[in-house]
Parts: C-alpha cells; structure tokens; sequence
C-alpha cells in the first residue's frame, strides 16, 4: 500500500534558493573538497540566509569510487564539517539509487544531513520509492530529482513526479542536468509537474548553464509556482556550471521576488570564498555548449576532457557522439569506448 505523502515544508518566502556549491561543484573540482574550503563556504552561505547547503561527493553519497573519482576528503567528514559550522541552515546530501544506498543515506544523516535528494533519471522514479521511505524514517526532509528532464515529454515527466510525491518525495525537480532546456521547454514541464502535484508537494528545478538558460529558466519557473531553486556560487557545477547563486538572489531581488537572502553577502561569498579555491572556472566553452546542444549529461564533462587527452581525440567530438547514443548519468564509463572508437575512426 502506497503511502501518504508527507506534508509540504512550509516556505518562508516566494522561493527557496538550495546552494548546491558544495555538492555539484564537486564535479569541476574533481571531487577535491577541503575540510576547510567546506567550512568557510558554509559560514558564508549560512549569514548570506541559505536555507539548506548540499554537501557530497558529485556523484552523491557512495559516489567516491574508480568509476565516478575518488573523493579527497572522505565525505561523511565533510558533510559533518558542514552541520557544524551552520547555524540556522540544513545541510542536505544527494542519493543516486543504484551508487548510494540506505545504508549511506543513514550514514550521512548519522553525521548530520537533515534532507536527501534522491535522483533517478527521468524515466526511473520507480526505483526511489525505498530511499524515500528509508528518508522518511529517519526523519529527513526530502526532494526528488527528475535527471536528464528534456529526455521525457511534459506529461510523461509529471507521471514520474507522481511517483515520487506518492513515495514520500515532498519537492520533485524537473532536474535539466545537461543544460538543454529552452525556455518554453521548461515552462511546459514546470506547469506539468505544478498540476499534477502541486496540491501535494512543492516543485524544483535544477539548471545548468550549457545553453545560458539556467537563471531566465529559474525566473520562469517562479512565475509559474516552482518554489524550489537550485543555484552555485560562482556557478560552481558539472559542465558550464549551475545557475549561480548570487545571480539568482541579485535578479530575484530587482524582482521584488522574496528569497530571504542577503545579496552583497552572496556576492562576497562567491567573490572571497570560492573564487580564490576554483581550480577550474565553470565556463560556456564548445565542450560545454556541445554538451547543451547535444543534450548531453554535465558531469561527463571532465571523463571526456580525461579520455580526450588519453586518446587522441576532440572531447568535443567524445560529447556529441555520447548525444548521438543517448547515454545518460552512470555510463560515463562508456566514454573510453566512444574515444577509442573515435581514435580508430581518425586513423582507419
């Protein structure tokens, strides 16, 4: 028997902007996290007014391992490190079914994650119902993340959303993790997934810049009732970056949109903080725009850069036939057979 879903979280303003520095920006830094860079972003991100700060590995828990890279800090540490140093903040963690499991769900709550993201691609809710459950046992806020969302049509994507909120999901995202929605392609899915379960839970979105689209998507979803935002400073994030935080708060503010969020805060915190420790700048270069244009999954962005450099061959060209073939979060190990097939090809 399916159980009830869990009341919405009450909203303090119009919308809620998740910082998500700390967890996709783990992909640009290799999954390189300091200790101390964890604590002096969440300090920031904490007196900027961020309600929840999502800390782990890119990949989400379980990520660190050969096929998604190794985490440099054990992430348990970090998530740890977060909940200590914020004072009014959440600190929340994300869970892929099939790399993280329950028991490192209970592990990260253990060390104080207070929400859990679950992601499944946009067509596989139905394999997040136990980590849903699992979550609501613990006593965790919880929010889903519809991946690969222009892969699936407006109404195919809302009955996947269903599926979660009827789980225990009490936000599901329209999750654009290859940056390639266009603005009326994101309209339709965020009306989509705001009719069907709107009276039940609230609606996310999570934008990547591959296109640009990340911030006019966000803008777009709040004037349809997406309430859920997700944005990282400096647009710290797989491919060209997330919709940047301080951008966010900044345009929401001309708005007259409420965010609850100190903007000249934000601002110094991208500027002063995280700035100085980018080992990589998230950028709109051909790899990222090909990623966009292609539909292609943001965090394969440095695996194609790796094995680009391995073989021989453009990472550009890695991308587009990764487009070509469809692939999707999890076969980033197939990249090495698309550049060797490539490699072959240039010299046949």
């Amino acid at each position: 028997m399916t159980r009830p879903a869990p009341s919405r979280p009450a909203l303090r303003d119009d919308v809620r902007i998740v910082d998500t520095t700390l967890r996709d920006g783990s992909h640009a830094m290799a999954h390189r996290f300091t200790e101390s860079q964890v604590r002096a972003t969440v300090r920031a991100l904490d007196a900027a007014g961020i309600e929840w700060i999502e800390v782990s590995h890119g990949d989400g828990v379980g990520g660190s391992s050969f096929n998604y890279g190794f985490s440099g800090t054990d992430e348990m540490r970090l998530i740890a490190a977060a909940r200590d140093e914020a004072r009014q903040a959440g600190i929340a963690v994300l869970l892929v079914p099939g790399i993280g499991t329950v028991d490192d769900l209970r592990r990260a709550h253990d060390a104080g994650a207070e929400m859990v993201r679950v992601a499944t691609h946009c067509t596989e809710a139905d394999v997040s119902p136990q980590h849903f459950a699992a979550a609501r046992e613990l006593g965790m806020q919880t929010c889903g993340f519809l991946m690969m969302a222009h892969k699936t049509s407006p109404a195919d994507l809302a009955k996947q959303a269903r599926i979660m909120v009827d789980a225990g999901c009490q936000a599901p995202y329209v999750t654009d993790s290859a940056g390639a929605l266009l603005m009326h392609e994101a309209r339709a899915r965020f009306e989509a997934l705001v009719a069907e379960v709107g009276d039940d839970a609230w609606v996310g979105y999570h934008g990547h810049q591959n296109l640009s689209f990340g911030v006019a998507n966000s803008v777009v979803a709040q004037e349809v009732g997406v309430r859920y935002l997700d944005g990282s400073l400096c647009a710290l994030g797989a491919g060209a970056g997330n919709s940047p935080t301080e951008v966010l708060a900044a345009v929401f503010d001309r708005l007259g949109v409420r965010t609850g969020l100190d903007v000249g805060r934000l601002l110094d915190a991208a500027e002063e903080i995280v700035r100085p420790y980018l080992t990589r700048w998230p950028k709109m270069d051909r790899n990222a725009i090909v990623q966009g244009w292609a539909g292609v999954y943001s965090s394969f962005l440095l695996h194609a850069e790796r094995a680009a450099e391995r073989y021989e061959v453009p990472a550009h060209d890695i991308l587009r036939r990764c487009g070509e073939l469809g692939y999707v979060g999890g076969q980033e190990d197939m990249m090495i057979d698309v550049a060797i097939a490539l490699a072959q090809e240039l010299t046949a």
